[in-house]
């Protein structure tokens, strides 16, 4: 999509049957404005990723609910690090609710290790919140190992 409007229009309605607490398109339409944003794209999915000299940041995955348990999120996740390992970062980061089992299954099945928690970061539809668990995943020498899937 060459519109930044439609663009973001399509990030947001994919976001949307993700999360139950999505973003809008004028937040998609900012991220993409930003320096460094990179966007990872397929037909059901994408990722989000800043990168900020060493340090690389995924600030979203979203898979279409009926995409799901297909290999498309550890994908997602792989052109993450590689495209973070290509721009020069050494370590990717990341913050994942921390009820949220399919998430963690796929990160720490990709490599991501637990580094701290962020007490009542996500608020819930209820009202309710619960934390975030940060993890980060050493690139440093992924630039000989990852490959764009």
């Amino acid at each position: 999509m060459s519109d930044p409007a439609q663009a973001a229009a399509a990030l947001a309605a994919l976001h949307a049957q993700a999360f139950a607490a999505p973003w809008s398109a004028a937040e998609f339409a900012d991220l993409l404005s930003q320096p460094g944003v990179l966007l990872g794209l397929e037909p059901d999915g994408f990722v989000l990723v800043r990168v900020v000299l060493d340090e690389a940041e995924i600030l979203t995955l979203a898979v279409a609910p009926a995409a799901r348990r297909r290999g498309l999120g550890r994908r997602l996740v792989e052109r993450a690090s590689a495209t973070a390992a290509q721009a020069g970062s050494t370590r990717l980061f990341l913050e994942v609710a921390e009820d949220n089992a399919a998430a963690r299954a796929l990160y720490d099945g990709a490599g991501f290790a637990v580094i701290g928690r962020r007490k009542a970061y996500y608020a819930r539809p209820d009202g309710g919140r619960t934390d975030a668990l940060v993890m980060s995943r050493d690139l440093s020498n992924a630039e000989r190992k990852l490959t764009l899937p």
